[in-house]
């Protein structure tokens, strides 16, 4: 409270709100191209490859794909749990984005898949998702923490990390810094890249006890060149 009584309110963040805005113009301007662009490159594939041999799938997970975009994780994760005979269960999925959040719900469409719920939301804020979405046994963030100011991805991750259930586990896929991906990701879609020991530091401050880094299926080894799949646990 301030000293006249009045609730004290914290002031914006310019370096999110630039952010922000740079990252939902551009999806929303470009979310076409990106959607060709990562099915040029087989990331949709790889993201299934992943999945289907991903050891902690079961039935009847509840899902949140942070950051959910076109719903290209939740589409590859129904895809391995089909492949695999397991049940769906309760998913939710948020973006900042409302263009790519409106892709995603035309694809759910034409899948004829209804029990999948998006919001509108900002990892940075995320405690303003509903109160029953939490207790997740598997979180998945594809591509989003990249727009994340860098010196608030610990922030970002453990925000992530309190809506796991005791057991749960995130699995995360994130951009990887080298000259290649410099040009291809750093200036073409403005994100942040992350080498290892970046993304190490970030997963302790954030409160991740177990963190392992995964590497991508034979099928889809050209992805590694892209970036990193972390698999962690509180």
């Amino acid at each position: 409270m301030s000293e006249d009584g009045r609730e004290a309110r914290t002031a914006p963040d310019p370096g999110q709100a630039t952010a922000q805005g740079l990252a939902t113009t551009m999806y929303t301007e470009r979310a076409g191209s990106y959607h060709r662009f990562v099915s040029a490159v087989g990331y949709p594939q790889g993201m299934r490859a992943v999945l289907r041999g991903f050891e902690s799938l079961r039935s009847d997970l509840k899902v949140l794909d942070a950051g959910c975009g076109g719903g290209i994780a939740t589409l590859a994760l129904r895809d391995a749990l089909e492949a695999r005979k397991l049940r769906p269960g309760i998913t939710h999925g948020f973006d900042l984005t409302p263009a790519m959040l409106e892709r995603f719900r035309a694809s759910l469409a034409r899948r004829g898949i209804s029990d999948v719920e998006l919001l509108q939301a900002d990892v940075l804020q995320i405690e303003g998702l509903p109160d029953a979405w939490k207790n997740y046994d598997l979180i998945v963030s594809s591509s989003m923490l990249e727009y994340v100011p860098r010196h608030r991805l610990p922030e970002a991750l453990g925000g992530l990390r309190e809506r796991l259930a005791a057991d749960g586990v995130l699995l995360l896929f994130i951009s990887r810094r080298n000259w290649m991906m410099e040009y291809l990701i750093q200036r073409w879609w403005t994100a942040n890249l992350y080498d290892r020991e970046q993304l190490a530091a970030a997963m302790q401050q954030a409160g991740f006890s177990r963190v392992r880094f995964r590497r991508f299926p034979v099928s889809c080894a050209h992805l590694a060149v892209w970036g990193h799949i972390l698999e962690a646990r509180p």
